[in-house]
């Protein structure tokens, strides 16, 4: 039994495949990111999951995929927790890029695949190796337009009164913004990227006052200038997207592509129907 994983800093999708690539069992847990998260953590989250529990000793190879494996501290982190779990398992760790590479592109496609979710990174996809010119730094410093980019600007933008005030009232309304809980979700509590982007959902949702459509606009260009244009055929290839920002709020993407002369490829949620299609065929 082999298990493909999908993990990002708020959900982690686990699939099941026999040696013929038929899907055993599907599930998931709360988000991995060993970059974010403590070892403890990480192991209550996997072995708190029944299914993961139950068939630890009969998983034989591990495709894991994640947010927060492309450094090698915490991908060393993660590894000694699975191996710890899963006791006659191989494994293979890779950053999430991959997976967005690996469901979005054809065979041997050249493309530029980019994570628009939680977090946010862009690589150049040659067909068989994943290229990079950046490293991020996490969350605090970079991920412009992904989700806790998108949340870190609401609140900043709340605490400095540059929402009108019927969006202030409908912001407060939706969340406890007390400067307390806010500094104890994110200097105290696990996982301060993933409570940051929770707020975008609020943008999402109010995504057609000019508010919010100069902000998403805004977060886009961003990215579009740090990480799209460093690579040189940056307009000779394919745009990819995988993740929720980019899903939900794919025509705002695709005007601020059109508006730097880019047109965009596949977009998708989640890339773990594609994963599995290209292990099955592998």
């Amino acid at each position: 039994m082999r298990l493909i994983v999908d993990s990002g800093s708020t959900k982690t999708d686990w699939i099941a495949i026999d040696d013929k690539g038929d899907i055993l069992f599907e599930t998931f847990t709360l988000g991995l990111n060993p970059q974010v998260l403590t070892e403890y953590i990480i192991e209550e989250r996997i072995i708190n999951n029944y299914e993961l529990y139950q068939n630890r000793k009969n998983i034989s190879k591990i495709f894991f995929y994640g947010a927060g494996c492309g450094t090698k501290p915490p991908k060393e982190l993660l590894i000694k927790v699975l191996k710890s779990i899963f006791i006659n398992s191989k494994f293979d760790v890779k950053e999430d890029t991959f997976a967005a590479a690996y469901a979005c592109c054809k065979p041997n496609e050249k493309a530029i695949v980019s994570i628009l979710g939680t977090g946010s990174n862009c690589s150049y996809f040659d067909g068989v190796k994943l290229h990079q010119k950046v490293i991020s730094l996490g969350y605090v410093l970079m991920d412009d337009a992904s989700g806790n980019y998108f949340g870190r600007q609401l609140l900043r933008d709340y605490y400095f009164n540059r929402l009108s005030n019927d969006l202030g009232s409908k912001f407060s309304s939706e969340f406890n913004l007390q400067a307390e809980v806010i500094k104890d979700s994110l200097y105290k509590k696990p996982n301060p990227n993933t409570y940051l982007a929770k707020f975008a959902k609020f943008l999402v949702e109010n995504k057609d006052l000019e508010y919010s459509k100069d902000l998403i606009n805004k977060g886009f260009n961003l990215f579009i200038d740090n990480q799209i244009k460093q690579f040189k055929n940056y307009k000779e290839v394919d745009l990819h997207f995988v993740g929720s920002i980019g899903y939900y709020l794919k025509e705002e993407l695709e005007y601020a592509l059109k508006s730097n002369k880019l047109k965009i490829g596949k977009v998708l949620r989640r890339p773990i129907e594609g994963l599995v299609s290209y292990h099955q065929s592998h």
